[in-house]
């Protein structure tokens, strides 16, 4: 089952198109990985599939409330606790039990202490752990393992792999081998936008190369 889909897209950053031409296709139990040198648009094109900010061109095909992006901000309430926090996120999205979540990240042992009292890697398991209780079955991921210590990335990649099983799907850019082997790898460099000059796309380009 096709989850999302995206044809000949064009993406920009601060007015200036950095990928063009880019499609692909994300089918449920299925996950993507982005890579390319930093700068080459990663951010900039999971912050337009979560529809942050428009495309220059092409077209973006996905279900409505299918997907739950996760950025490099954790999204967590400070004074609230660890089950405070899942429990404001599952409202939102009107899902259930926070308790699955806190198990498969680990953070039972944790969930009365106040968000503003977690470690760096602590809180990026409970950002992470939100994704958990979205209900969503498309998960948009932005470096996902920042802070994250060795075991936590296990663990981590563990979650991504049980939301595979249950029919979900993962895009996500990231350095680090999560330990899933059988996910596709699609390098950003081929699409990188060039001036109008030499073929590229038209759009802000023109404005910065007058």
């Amino acid at each position: 089952m096709e989850m999302l889909r995206v044809d000949n897209l064009a993406v920009t950053r601060g007015g200036l198109p950095v990928l063009e031409g880019l499609s692909f296709t994300l089918e449920a139990g299925h996950a993507l990985v982005l890579r390319g040198p930093n700068g080459i648009g990663k951010t900039t094109l999971l912050r337009t599939l979560a529809g942050l900010q428009p495309p220059l061109a092409g077209t973006i095909s996905m279900p409505p409330e299918t997907m739950a992006y996760a950025a490099h901000s954790d999204g967590l309430k400070s004074t609230l606790s660890v089950a405070e926090n899942l429990q404001f996120w599952a409202s939102v999205y009107g899902t259930g039990s926070i308790e699955p979540a806190l198990e498969r990240m680990n953070l039972r042992q944790l969930s009365e202490r106040a968000a503003m009292s977690l470690s760096a890697g602590q809180k990026r398991r409970l950002g992470l752990a939100r994704l958990l209780v979205t209900g969503r079955p498309v998960w948009v991921l932005d470096e996902p393992t920042v802070s994250l210590d060795a075991a936590s990335v296990v663990l981590f990649g563990e979650a991504v792999r049980a939301h595979l099983a249950a029919g979900g799907a993962a895009l996500m850019a990231t350095h680090i081998d999560l330990g899933l082997h059988e996910a596709r790898v699609l390098d950003l460099a081929p699409f990188k936008a060039r001036p109008p000059e030499e073929g590229g796309i038209k759009g802000s380009f023109d404005e910065a190369f007058a």
